[in-house]
């Protein structure tokens, strides 16, 4: 992609976003202004994560759902239709542990073949912004976020067995990217 990937992403997001899921789009800002503070600490990949911040819950837009499953359709919708950069697809696909929601959704085949069978590099800092932003674009706790969510959708469902059975990984790496901000001191 020959763009500025991270100011082409917003609009991107909005048009999508903004007017049909007003409060997932206030989340996607709130993580994009969570990206924006690492850039201190990620140098010339500040820009890679801000645009996979933008864009990370793309797929919720109504008008790109196929799988249902977000973080396939929206890397799909990036790859096929905007032929982004790879990095990027697999950043959007991966995002915050979303293999282990693939699994129980019965996609992590196509997850796997299409973006691979691991998180790409910047993922930890993804799950950071997304795991600390809550649904109006709020700071949280990674804790007070993972409860959220489970509260949102309730004991059995799906997503609440995925968030619990990735809860360790991505209480990890929000922990691992405020050591490198120096804020669990």
């Amino acid at each position: 992609m020959n763009k500025n990937t991270a100011a082409w992403a917003p609009d991107l997001a909005r048009k999508h976003l903004e007017a049909p899921l007003p409060r997932r789009w206030a989340h996607t800002q709130g993580v994009a202004r969570q990206a924006r503070t690492l850039a201190p600490i990620l140098g010339d990949q500040a820009d890679l994560l801000e645009a996979a911040a933008w864009l990370h819950d793309i797929g919720y837009a109504p008008d790109l759902v196929d799988s249902g499953f977000h973080p396939l359709d929206g890397a799909r919708y990036l790859r096929d239709t905007h032929r982004a950069d790879d990095h990027l697809c697999r950043l959007v696909a991966h995002h915050s542990c979303a293999l282990v929601e693939a699994y129980e959704r019965g996609l992590d085949e196509d997850m796997t073949r299409e973006f691979g069978g691991k998180a790409p590099v910047l993922s930890e800092a993804l799950i950071y912004c997304d795991m600390t932003t809550g649904p109006e674009g709020n700071l949280l706790q990674v804790e007070e976020r993972l409860s959220e969510i489970r509260a949102r959708y309730g004991n059995g469902h799906l997503v609440s067995r995925a968030i619990s059975n990735a809860s360790a990984q991505l209480i990890g790496a929000v922990y691992k990217v405020r050591d490198d901000l120096g804020l669990n001191a």
